[in-house]
């Protein structure tokens, strides 16, 4: 255990313990300068997780750099329609929500404990403990989410551009509580009046968050579900450099997951020629690295059994946040399993 990760201190760790012969390492610049200054002679080898990490940052970046590529498809797509409420983001924050609650529980965690991880009350950490999944999701299809009128507005602002505005509020809300709303009539007529005074708020389009749209890119294109795979495909049709960058990705976690490092280089010239930006500056980083990276892609090494040990450390030290030093910190670290 080293009080801190720079580059001068990491050096003379190795100087203290020469012979290493195969160094894994993230793609931080401090332990590339300590390892050519105190263990030339070692193997870099570039961890594949980090370097997924780093493609995931890349590619999330690019979504949030063309969201008004995406607004703008989904704004001219198709003529809006009555929303089928069958599976909405509540229920998907439900079923996430109960799998982090129940693997808590399962690892011992207090209530409180995991109430303050998770930032939630400890009523509703007690009621996804006790209940089962299934009321809990039968409860979820029930509520609507960002009010109950939220996700009609879209249609019923197109129905009443349609009709120049002649078309009542009891028509508007019989074709709605058809297709799920269980709202009230009167909140219809409210919104149907905000619309003719002209104060009505606009509807913004319902597209796909980046980070949302990057977990997608960087799964195994077989672990989609036929939702969110024709999602998917609809982003790229909005907006081809997040095509590109898809493509340039998944080719990329290829070359991880099979370990052809053997191919890097065709694909760092690929990046550097027509990728968008945040790919470039990632194809960028590889070259400068690229013994290193070469040797991830090709090797079996890994860091994957320290990460856990990483975790682990981490856990320790934000429990002892702000209350003790480094040197209880190390002890704690070396003697807690």
């Amino acid at each position: 255990m080293l009080p801190d990760r720079t580059s001068e201190r990491f050096a003379a760790w190795l100087k203290d313990h020469p012979g290493a012969e195969i160094i894994c390492r993230d793609r931080a610049s401090a332990y590339t300068k300590a390892v050519r200054e105190a263990a030339p002679d070692a193997l870099e080898v570039a961890d594949r997780w980090h370097l997924l990490q780093n493609l995931s940052a890349a590619v999330e970046k690019t979504c949030h750099q063309h969201r008004n590529c995406l607004r703008k498809h989904a704004e001219q797509a198709t003529e809006p329609t009555v929303p089928e409420l069958s599976r909405t983001q509540i229920i998907e924050r439900t079923r996430h929500r109960y799998e982090d609650i129940h693997r808590l529980v399962e690892k011992g965690w207090t209530i409180s404990a995991i109430g303050r991880r998770l930032n939630l009350d400890r009523k509703t950490v007690r009621r996804f403990r006790d209940t089962d999944l299934d009321e809990l999701l039968a409860s979820a299809r029930d509520r609507r989410p960002n009010g109950v009128l939220e996700p009609f507005k879209a249609y019923l602002n197109a129905r009443f551009t349609e009709t120049q505005g002649q078309v009542s509020g009891t028509r508007l809300f019989q074709d709605i509580y058809q297709c799920g709303y269980r709202g009230s009539r009167q909140v219809v007529r409210k919104h149907l009046a905000a619309l003719r005074a002209g104060t009505a708020e606009p509807v913004r389009a319902d597209i796909p968050s980046p980070r949302k749209i990057t977990s997608w890119i960087m799964r195994p294109r077989e672990t989609l579900t036929d939702s969110q795979d024709r999602r998917l495909l609809e982003v790229r049709l909005a907006c081809p450099d997040v095509t590109r960058a898809c493509d340039l990705a998944r080719a990329f976690a290829d070359l991880v997951r099979h370990r052809h490092g053997f191919l890097l280089l065709e694909w760092i010239r690929q990046a550097e020629q027509d990728a968008p930006k945040p790919m470039q500056g990632f194809a960028g980083f590889l070259r400068q690295d690229l013994d290193a990276v070469t040797a991830g892609l090709t090797l079996e090494w890994s860091s994957g059994v320290v990460e856990g040990h990483v975790n682990r450390v981490k856990t320790l030290k934000r429990a002892m946040y702000g209350r003790a030093s480094f040197e209880l910190l190390r002890p704690r670290i070396l003697t807690q399993p």
